[in-house]
């Protein structure tokens, strides 16, 4: 984990309300994993008083950048949409637990929304091995589909779901799973109502669940961003997770 005054390369807008940021952090990018995540101090003063945690999307370590895909939903993430090329910005990480690779079995990643950031980051891993991987993204209509420019420069294909049918399948990002799962493990990353259904479908197959939480401190301190652990208990996100194998933490109640 390294606090690092990184320096900001690019802040453009995507769609909607969704922007990629390129960071020039060459300390983080230097051990930064599929899955973790950065802490963003979203201003230079302390309004707002807490970080936001962003999923690392690409990582180059020969540059030494970090790409970050977010979107802006209240005012931390706005006031990091106001940052310029130039702008210097302060950044914790990386942290937390990231994906780890099943031996033997075909990564399936399954996105939802934004929630592509760290799956990007997964099949960018893949490519780096050799291994064969394949993706299934899902948003509410074509333009929010934010991860596709990035996965068609890494040569991987991506079959789509949009609630609206204005690409690919019309529906869930889930109706694209039946067929698929023998001889695969999956990975997924998304709301939580998709992130359940990606659970109850799995059954055997093994899966890993990257979650969103809100959180403050980003290290395990404040207990903030606990969720419920399968058979009782909590676990916390920013350091146990945000990647838990499926059958560690429950949807249920």
């Amino acid at each position: 984990m390294n606090l690092e005054q990184a320096r900001v390369e690019e802040n453009r807008l995507l769609a909607a309300d969704h922007r990629r940021m390129v960071l020039h952090a060459p300390a983080i990018a230097a051990s930064a994993g599929a899955g973790q995540f950065v802490h963003l101090r979203a201003h230079d003063s302390f309004h707002p008083l807490l970080r936001r945690p962003l999923s690392v999307a690409r990582c180059d370590r020969t540059a030494g950048t970090l790409v970050l895909i977010y979107r802006v939903l209240g005012e931390g993430t706005a006031r990091l949409a106001d940052r310029r090329p130039g702008d210097g910005i302060d950044v914790l990480g990386p942290l937390g637990r990231g994906f780890r690779l099943a031996p033997g079995l075909t990564p399936l990643l399954v996105a939802g929304g934004v929630g592509v950031a760290p799956l990007i980051s997964l099949a960018e891993e893949c490519v780096r091995m050799g291994r064969a991987v394949e993706v299934v993204a899902g948003a509410r209509t074509a333009s929010l589909l934010v991860g596709e420019a990035d996965l068609r420069e890494l040569g991987v294909e991506c079959c789509s779901a949009t609630d609206d049918g204005s690409r690919g399948y019309r529906g869930p990002v889930t109706g694209l799973l039946g067929g698929r799962l023998d001889g695969r493990a999956l990975y997924a990353a998304g709301p939580a109502g998709m992130l359940r259904q990606v659970q109850q479908l799995a059954g055997a197959t093994p899966a890993q669940l990257c979650i969103e939480a809100a959180m403050a401190c980003g290290v395990g301190a404040c207990r903030g961003c606990a969720c419920r652990a399968r058979g009782g208990g909590y676990r916390l996100v920013c350091t146990e997770g945000p990647v838990f194998d499926s059958h560690e933490v429950t949807y249920d109640g």
